[in-house]
Formats: C-alpha cells, structure tokens, sequence
C-alpha cells in the first residue's frame, strides 16, 4: 500500500492578499485560443508570430525557467502583462536576479509572479527584489501570511528595488521603509 501526501491547494497572494487566480498556465499556442489570461512556457511564447502576439496583447504571461535568459523577453514587456519566474527548488535562487532585473534593468511595470517553491525564509527577499505575486502551496507559509506573522529581516546588505533608506556609516547597510 503506497501512501500519498495530499499536496494543499495552491492560492494567489498578491500585494493587496489573497485573491482569485483569473490565469492559466497552457502549455502552448492551443492554450491562446480559450478566453481569458494565459500564462506560455517561454519557447512557445517565442514561437508566436507577430499577430498572435498582438492579437493577445496584455492577456498573456510568460513562464520563465531558472535557465532561461531573460533577455529573449525584453523587447516583448510592453505588451506583457505577468512574468511568471520558477522556483523549481529551494537551492535553486536564479530567479531573483531575474526579477531585479526585470525592474531595474528593463523597468517592467507589470506582474512579477513567483512559481514553484515559494517558501517562508525567501518571501520578504523576493518582496525586496520585485515579485508582486506567489503562488503558494507551502501550508507554513499559507498559515503565516493568514496569521499577519511573515516579516522581514531589520537589516539588508543588499539594495532593494524598493524604497529602503541607509542604515549607519556603511553606504551599502539598509533599512526597509
């Protein structure tokens, strides 16, 4: 007899909450033709010609792996509602460059949404770093953010996309705001 562990319910938490999840992760260009926002796997994104891209302007997402260069989105942001970054492992952190980079680089508006192993120890840096959604199916974090318990660390040696102001006499020590 196997036994198998209920994996929980995955819930949106966006900066105002939790909230109804109104996109589809599809796996390819078929995925376009249903009403509604869908979120495309990097490659088939990619593989839209120039009218199906347009014809689905801002109801569309892209998926990007930890191995994928963020680069090949770039030009396409404008018409890009939600970048949706993997979390495929706890040891696995690629992804929170991308985000900084998302903002500070390409100075992307839109929706930074983190998937896959969104766990209580990484929340308040991926906040930091520009995530303004988590799909989230770790119970302890789901309990916590119900509970008003996630909080930051007091002190950052790292900048911050964020407002944050200086901490002391060390140019690089910052305090959230």
């Amino acid at each position: 007899m196997s036994e198998t562990a209920e994996q929980p319910a995955v819930r949106l938490w966006t900066l105002d909450g939790f909230r109804d999840d109104t996109w589809r992760h599809v796996e390819d260009a078929d995925g376009l033709a249903a009403t509604g926002d869908v979120i495309l796997p990097l490659d088939a994104f990619l593989a839209l010609d120039a009218e199906a891209r347009r014809s689905a302007n801002h109801r569309t997402g892209v998926r990007i792996k930890p191995g994928d260069k963020i680069e090949a989105i770039a030009e396409h942001l404008e018409s890009l509602a939600l970048v949706a970054l993997e979390f495929p492992a706890f040891s696995d952190g690629r992804s929170f460059s991308k985000a900084e980079l998302l903002r500070r680089r390409y100075g992307y508006k839109g929706a930074v949404r983190a998937v896959g192993q969104v766990l209580p120890d990484q929340f308040s840096h991926m906040l930091r770093v520009g995530f303004t959604e988590f799909e989230i199916s770790h119970t302890v974090l789901l309990r916590w953010i119900e509970e008003g318990r996630v909080k930051g660390l007091g002190l950052y040696n790292q900048p911050s996309v964020r407002d944050d102001k200086p901490a002391g006499k060390y140019s690089w020590r910052r305090l959230p705001q």
